[in-house]
């Protein structure tokens, strides 16, 4: 598989088609493309919101008020919406949530080597809380690799999205209750299908020269 193929084909819709929806089928693969997105020290610092209902897809519109107006129509005509949100703080409840799964899913040989994973990723983790003190920053990294892994997985299943930050953060952390579940809303994604009118499916894609932004040594 070329898989340049696809970020050559893929770009951020502007307008999409509300007419096509997204099946379960699709909808699944792109549950397992956000969960199995990699993290440092696999502490998984998200929670994902997939909307695809019309008052699933207002709530988070809310946000697109006032000047974040020109994305409304994005949110509102995609067939599915999805919020990748930052936990607000990796505590130990967490880590130790993520260690059980790790343990249930069979990653250990014995107890010496649980133990040590605990170890090792709660020194990293409190390393980002106390010592460089950049613990958010450093969560909402991870959240984007998924941002990543997710607009890359979707384009090779041939469905086209549309990456916002242009949103009120505040308007969408009241509009879902995300404070009060310890998450806060770093990027929404649009997906769908691009509609026929839409003007940037029709410009060429431009990026620096390689040679410009990439060192070959």
């Amino acid at each position: 598989m070329d898989i340049t193929a696809y970020l050559l084909r893929r770009y951020t819709t502007k307008a999409f088609d509300p007419e096509r929806r997204l099946d379960a089928a699709q909808l699944a693969q792109i549950e397992t493309l956000l969960r199995y997105s990699p993290s440092s020290t696999n502490a998984q610092p998200w929670h994902f919101i997939l909307a695809g209902s019309d008052d699933g897809k207002a709530r988070i519109a809310q946000a697109t008020q006032g000047f974040y107006s020109f994305n409304e129509a994005k949110i509102r005509r995609a067939s599915h919406v999805v919020v990748l949100c930052t936990r607000a703080q990796v505590d130990d409840s967490h880590l130790l949530q993520v260690l059980a799964q790790e343990d249930q899913d069979g990653r250990f040989a014995n107890a010496e080597a649980r133990e040590g994973q605990h170890r090792g990723r709660s020194h990293f983790v409190n390393a980002h809380r106390f010592q460089l003190r950049d613990s958010v920053h450093w969560m909402e990294k991870q959240v984007y690799l998924a941002l990543g892994m997710l607009l890359l997985g979707v384009a090779a299943m041939e469905i086209d999205a549309c990456p916002i930050e242009g949103f009120d953060a505040v308007a969408l952390d009241e509009a879902l209750g995300l404070r009060q579940h310890g998450l806060v809303p770093s990027v929404i994604v649009a997906l769908g299908y691009r509609a026929a009118d839409d003007f940037n499916a029709a410009l060429p894609k431009s990026r620096l020269p390689a040679d410009s932004v990439i060192t070959r040594l």
